[in-house]
């Protein structure tokens, strides 16, 4: 069976898409398009394979500048919404 890349909008950052495969529990192949590339590259690498659950938890909150998101959040949303059955953002 063929594995799912999931894909997410995020909301109020400069990465334009998150995409990422889950494979029992763990996440892998992170990839952010747009954004700071050496900081989400980097990001990418420490996550691979980590557990779902350890990510959100460390991830959800983190903020960037003066914004009350971040892409490191954006990305525990995205796997929040995907836990919770649902296909990327919903639109307004």
């Amino acid at each position: 069976m063929p594995e799912t890349r999931i894909k997410y909008k995020p909301d109020s950052v400069c990465a334009r898409e998150i995409s990422f495969i889950i494979r029992d529990n763990a996440v892998h192949d992170i990839q952010f398009e747009g954004g700071c590339s050496g900081n989400s590259k980097g990001l990418s690498r420490i996550l691979e394979g980590m557990p779902v659950e350890d990510i959100t938890k460390r991830l959800s909150g983190v903020t960037c500048g003066h914004k009350k998101t971040s892409c490191p959040d954006q990305l525990a949303k995205a796997l929040l919404l995907h836990g919770k059955g649902e296909k990327g953002k919903k639109k307004k």
